[in-house]
Parts: structure tokens; sequence; C-alpha cells
């Protein structure tokens, strides 16, 4: 396994996996799988709704805690500095935990930096490892990196072969916030397991789509949490680290960049609006403005 020191020196595995979509009722048997193929980094969060069911694994797994790398992330609906600290203990009550490795804000909307705030403490605490930041474009990964108290360690964000942020990966290496791709394969959106310039290389190889995908991440620095429900699959994905991609193979996978989000924008005004309805609906509320008519 590689690991990346994080900007406070905490060691971090680049390659772990992912709950993202797993539902309640397989996450467990999921979990206690990936643990026992050997990945020892699980990322979950509030708003995946399975994090009882991560810590039921944890504690089963018979894995030594201070093995596992274990991160969650605070959902939008409880940013500001009391909700966001609250939140978080409650996550560390799901996961069975006295400790978190990473908590990141999962969303640029709504309070952030009061929600920001309550990390800081809770790092200063000792009750997280390491704090950060997830979806954050950079010029808001350079605001908060600049004006916080503590600057984040990681930023989670979408990076894979259609949309590689080469130019923003040198601002994440300027400002030392390490990249996190939480859609390393795009979902295999754009046919990307079957595109033609990826299954050649992994011919060569006699490796998976998957598995180059991998690859490509860990050599440019990027740390990488893959999901499946399949232990097969684990597996495969596990098994990264027995060779490398020459600057030739590189270089063709950079062709394939579109330079644009395979899913959405952050910054597109009706996908905030989508999220402002969203936490409304979350709160009981029918919209986020009869919301702001009881303030």
């Amino acid at each position: 396994m590689n690991y990346i020191t994080l900007n406070n020196g905490v060691k971090m595995p680049q390659l772990g996996y992912g709950v993202y979509q797993v539902s309640r009722e397989e996450c467990e048997r999921c979990v206690l799988d990936a643990l026992k193929v050997g990945y020892r980094s699980i990322d979950t969060a509030q708003s995946y709704f399975n994090e009882e069911e991560v810590g039921n694994a944890i504690a089963k797994s018979g894995v030594p805690r201070e093995e596992i790398f274990l991160t969650t992330k605070v959902w939008i609906e409880h940013y500001g500095y009391d909700e966001c600290r609250a939140s978080v203990l409650e996550s560390m009550r799901k996961l069975k935990v006295d400790y978190l490795d990473l908590c990141l804000l999962h969303q640029p909307f709504g309070d952030v930096y009061g929600a920001y705030r309550a990390l800081e403490d809770l790092y200063d605490e000792g009750k997280i490892r390491a704090i950060g930041i997830s979806n954050f474009y950079t010029d808001r990964m350079i605001d908060i990196a600049s004006f916080a108290r503590i600057k984040p360690m990681v930023n989670q964000i979408e990076i894979h072969p259609h949309h590689q942020q080469t130019e923003n990966l040198e601002w994440h290496k300027k400002y030392d916030v390490q990249p996190e791709a939480w859609a390393p394969f795009g979902e295999g959106r754009g046919d990307m397991f079957n595109l033609p310039e990826l299954k050649k290389i992994a011919e060569k190889y006699g490796k998976t789509t998957a598995q180059i995908i991998l690859r490509w991440h860990i050599q440019r620095g990027i740390v990488v949490i893959p999901k499946s429900t399949h232990i097969e699959r684990m597996v495969e994905n596990f098994n990264v680290f027995d060779f490398e991609l020459t600057e030739e193979d590189m270089n063709k996978i950079a062709t394939l960049d579109k330079k644009q989000s395979s899913f959405f924008s952050h910054t597109d005004p009706n996908m905030v609006e989508w999220f402002v309805k969203m936490v409304a609906e979350r709160k009981g509320k029918t919209s986020a403005k009869d919301e702001k008519k009881e303030w």
C-alpha cells in the first residue's frame, strides 16, 4: 500500500474503499469484505445514511482501530458551529469510534465557516486527526486554505480520465492540500471502461481498464476510494501496486480529458438552488423561502 503524508504529518492510505450508494442492507457485509481483502481506509458520509453499518463492520472485523483510516463528511444541513460539532459527535457514536481520522465538509454551501471552525476545535481536542473539505472548487479551496485558522488537509473532488483537473491539481500542490477523487472511474460515464485507449494499455499489462485508471490516479499523487459491492472487484481494485505506467501511457490517458464535469457544476445557480431546496425539505420545510419566513 502507498501512503500519502498530509500537511499535518498524518499518513493516509492512497487507496481506500468508498461506500457511496452502498445500501444499508449491504454496507456491513461490503465493509467487512473490503477489510478482509486488505483495505485499511474506509470513506463514508452522513448523507450516505450508512455510518452505523460501517461502524458495525469495523467493530466486528477484528482489525485494530489504529490500523483503519476512517473518513466521514458533514452534510450541509448540519453546517454552522453548534450543529456541525453535534453532528460530528453523533457520527462518531454511529461509527462506534472515539476519534475520526478525517472529517470533511461535504459541500461548499451554507455556513461553511462556522462548520469549519467546529472541525478546527474538534481537531484541537484530538477527536479528529485531519480535517478538510469536499467539492470545493479551486477558488473556494484557496479561500479557506488562506483564511481558516487550520489549513484543510484534503479536498475530495471529481477527478477521472474525462475530468483530469490538471490545472487545479497544481493549485492544490501550491497550497499543500491533498486531492482525493470521489469518482475515480467517473461512475463509468462516457463508456469509461471500454475506451479503446484504456483497453490497449490494459492489454499491455495484463490488467483491467479499472486497474489502469486507478494506477493512473496513484501515479498522479491522488487518493482514490473506488466502490464495489462485489468482493472480486474489490480484490481487482486493490491489486494496482505491482506495475507502473510509462510516461507514454500517462500521456495517452491525458488525451482523454474533456475538461468538464461528467456530473454537474457547483457554480451553476440552478444546482445551488437544488441544494438549498433539498436542505429545506430535509428540515421539514416546503421550500427555502418558507424557512426564511420563520427566521
